[in-house]
């Protein structure tokens, strides 16, 4: 069996994309350390991102330091509302930048997110030679996604592991 402890592994999580899952497919929260934790394995983080997004909700400053708290670098960016109340607010291009820039730092990728548009940045990680490692919820991820990743780790079959049960608006740190 090959030995993959010497691998250097960056992990970057959409938040948002794990969280709104969670929420309307099991109406539960995300334990991002358990994630986290099958991420990397035995093997050696080098960083891990965590994407949000600001919507100036009461308890997102406590989960956001929660996150800091497992190991997280928290990435932030405010809600963008537009005239007429349309609201949008997406990390895409920046974990893509952020994966580009550690291509020569790493050996391989895990992006935890189901969203088909990392389709792109799967296939160039993997021509610079960086395994890429997908983890997400598999009823909710693009099929593109799957097959353009070296493996594909499903939520959906483990979900006690992943999930906790929703008892408040927003994950405290116990649920995480």
């Amino acid at each position: 069996m090959a030995d993959y402890r010497n691998q250097r592994v960056a992990v970057l999580i959409d938040v948002q994309n794990m969280y709104y899952t969670a929420k309307s497919a099991f109406d539960s929260h995300v334990s991002f350390g358990a994630i986290l934790k099958t991420a990397v394995e035995d093997r050696q983080l080098v960083r891990a991102f965590a994407y949000v997004i600001k919507a100036d909700i009461k308890e997102e400053q406590k989960f956001f330091d929660a996150l800091k708290n497992l190991g997280f670098e928290v990435r932030a960016k405010d809600l963008q509302v537009f005239h007429g109340g349309a609201k949008k607010g997406d990390w895409d291009v920046g974990i893509a930048m952020d994966s580009v820039r550690l291509a020569p730092k790493i050996d391989v990728l895990v992006l935890v997110s189901g969203d088909g548009d990392f389709r792109d940045l799967l296939a160039y990680m993997r021509a610079q030679g960086v395994r890429t490692e997908v983890i997400a919820f598999g009823q909710s991820t693009s099929q593109k996604l799957i097959e353009e990743a070296d493996m594909f780790v499903d939520l959906d079959k483990d979900k006690r592991k992943y999930l906790i049960r929703r008892r408040t608006k927003a994950p405290s740190a116990e649920h995480l």
